[in-house]
């Protein structure tokens, strides 16, 4: 078991990244790229507005936001993770060493790290960003508008009992609502005031994993055995039809009061596939499961402008799904058909959604699509050097 450490903001110069495990994509590209990221002046690269970043081995892709076309190649080895910041600009890098701010815009690292082994789930909501760091057990709580101009953005920190694979959100109010867990078993959450004084406990979420906020700020987190709520000052539990239902992977919406969720009901299972999906309204207290006929993995979950509950699945079909009735309004043909891959790391067709604008890589052939929600129009593709992993951009406000 690790030993709880505190994390913390670092200024002066961008660490250089050590080396680790490389995903399987092969090397090479025609962009530009620095060997050894570091704080770069504005003027030294021309700002891309609605960036998107992908990762690929070895590296990040900074990609136009409109056309598509990349701007920058970023070398930075190791298996990294890529999330929102929630403002314009940036978004956070998940590293090896922890997470570590990147300008999107301008296509340079910032100098605010937050140093700690095994950087987990970062969430956006109310205008707050929210960093788990799994191998410390910390929380780093920041305003993402302090990121303008490189600034070191003011912290809340708060450390858990013991480290564990966990997540938190902040709350409009303050309230911060956290997993409860170890490295060998998860069992609940908590949640704190603004001091950091506990004000509520719920340990019946068997497996905790993953979050969403849905309309009215209800916090839905996944267990083995449903999904538990927080709503009012208080927890409400969710259950599932099966004994074992894990829902570990969720999507929200603000305008929406039904969260959509995976729905995986085999416990032994190396990797299971399924084919149903869950949503759970947090006004009643209900779970529908609906079945799509098509399996789909962790990065194909999201939510549309209008809260509508998106899946991509393995044939290829982008699902636009009324989360109201559970009835599928909109199937756009997206990638060709693939296959999860049992390694989780590595790289898959992924969905990325900002505003009106369905992201879609595609990993096998190189390729990177954007389509309109409301028509289901495809509005451009690019083929890049190599293929693609995670895939995510910069989103303001939520």
């Amino acid at each position: 078991m690790n030993k709880p450490t505190r994390a913390r903001t670092l200024t002066g110069t961008a660490l250089v990244l050590a080396a680790s495990m490389a995903l399987t994509a092969c090397g090479g590209g025609d962009a530009s790229s620095d060997a050894e990221p570091k704080k770069a002046k504005t003027s030294e690269a021309a700002r891309v507005d609605n960036p998107l970043v992908a990762t690929f081995d070895g590296g990040l892709y900074v990609l136009d936001g409109e056309t598509l076309k990349p701007a920058k190649t970023i070398e930075l080895p190791g298996f990294n993770r890529v999330n929102p910041a929630g403002d314009d600009d940036h978004v956070v890098i998940s590293t090896d060493e922890g997470f570590r701010v990147f300008d999107a815009a301008r296509q340079t690292f910032t100098d605010t790290e937050f140093k700690g082994a095994k950087p987990g789930h970062v969430v956006r909501h109310g205008g707050r960003t929210t960093l788990f760091t799994d191998g410390t057990g910390e929380v780093n709580v920041f305003d993402p508008a302090e990121l303008g101009d490189g600034a070191e953005p003011r912290t809340r920190t708060y450390t858990s009992a013991e480290p564990h694979h966990g997540v938190a959100i902040e709350l409009t109010d303050g309230e911060l609502v956290t997993t409860l867990g170890t490295e060998e078993k998860r069992t609940g959450a908590l949640v704190l005031d603004k001091d950091n004084k506990e004000i509520a406990r719920a340990e019946n979420c068997p497996g905790v994993h993953g979050e969403a906020a849905a309309k009215d700020e209800v916090v839905g987190l996944g267990c083995e055995d449903g999904v538990l709520l927080y709503k009012d000052g208080e927890f409400t539990k969710v259950d599932a039809p099966d004994d074992y239902a894990r829902t570990g992977n969720q999507a929200g919406s603000d305008v929406s009061p039904v969260l959509l969720g995976d729905y995986k009901t085999d416990p032994e299972a190396e990797l299971e596939r399924p084919t149903r999906i869950s949503l759970i309204d947090t006004r009643t207290a209900k779970m529908k499961l609906v079945d799509l006929g098509t399996s789909y993995s962790f990065r194909s979950l999201a939510r549309g402008p209008h809260g509508e509950a998106l899946v991509l699945g393995t044939n290829g079909v982008l699902h636009v799904i009324d989360p109201e009735t559970g009835k599928v309004e909109k199937r756009i043909d997206a990638v060709g058909d693939w296959t999860e891959p049992l390694d989780w790391q590595q790289p898959r067709p992924t969905l990325f959604v900002r505003d009106h604008t369905a992201y879609v890589s595609e990993p096998g052939k190189r390729r990177l699509h954007a389509f309109d929600l409301d028509s289901g129009e495809r509005l451009t593709s690019v083929t890049l050097p190599q293929g693609t992993n995670e895939l995510s951009g910069t989103v303001a406000g939520h």
